[in-house]
């Protein structure tokens, strides 16, 4: 398949939004009580937020969800959901919804964003630290309560904790306005420690659910320590055996 050409855009019909409830079932596999719904992406606008759907001929088949959110007197946004259809899932239009989410932003002259995101699944750790350069510095254990489901098998319940990590997106910080104009950025900085993850966390949930456990609650601790002694985490290390998260003394 070639490589199609995107529209990204707001979503502002509820047929739009409906299409954004479809793919969170596809994409997810989430139980209904566990989706997002027209209602929420509707009210969501109308509170100052918005949702920005790619459209490949008319065809919806990726969104971002961008949630109104203060602290203090600043606002930000909360960025709930990115979701791209299974079969369009190698063109980097995560990567794009993103983007344009940044600058949808900045036309609101809001300059930051945040969400969470699993820390035990690389691919999405190289994404949010490397094509989109965010910085962590928090850690929160069992964010949603206990998973319904751990895994890829629906159903399979082992009660796993859904620990997060929160990625930090600093939209005119250095490094970010660099990699918007594609320029290179010279990290600076020297590596104090790395976590490791595993390279297939879902393989291994589905093959030994006991080990995973095992292996969350030691990344859980690495982090923990790590972001009390006032380390910061900004880069991640791509590799098939041992994929690790780079942390920065702050």
């Amino acid at each position: 398949m070639t490589k199609p050409k995107i529209d990204i855009r707001e979503c502002t019909t509820v047929e739009e939004l409906s299409g954004c409830v479809a793919l969170q079932q596809a994409v997810f596999g989430l139980p209904d009580l566990e989706i997002s719904p027209v209602r929420h992406l509707i009210v969501t606008k109308h509170a100052g937020g918005f949702t920005l759907g790619a459209f490949a001929e008319n065809r919806l088949i990726g969104f971002v969800l961008s949630v109104a959110a203060f602290f203090g007197n600043e606002r930000f946004f909360y960025s709930h959901m990115t979701a791209v259809s299974a079969d369009f899932q190698s063109y980097g239009i995560g990567t794009q919804l993103k983007w344009a989410q940044r600058e949808k932003a900045l036309s609101e002259n809001v300059k930051f964003i945040k969400w969470t995101f699993q820390p035990v699944q690389a691919r999405n750790a190289f994404f949010n630290l490397e094509k989109l350069v965010a910085i962590i510095r928090q850690y929160k254990p069992n964010f949603y309560g206990t998973d319904y489901s751990t895994s890829n098998e629906q159903g399979k319940k082992i009660g796993l904790d859904s620990d997060r990590l929160f990625a930090e997106w600093n939209l005119e910080s250095e490094k970010v306005v660099a990699l918007s104009k594609s320029e290179n950025f010279g990290e600076t900085g020297e590596i104090k420690r790395t976590i490791e993850i595993p390279n297939d966390w879902n393989a291994l949930l589905n093959s030994n659910a006991e080990f995973a456990k095992s292996e969350q609650t030691r990344i859980k601790n690495e982090f923990q320590n790590a972001f009390a002694e006032g380390l910061i985490c900004r880069r991640f290390e791509r590799d098939q055996q041992s994929p690790k998260y780079l942390l920065f003394q702050r």
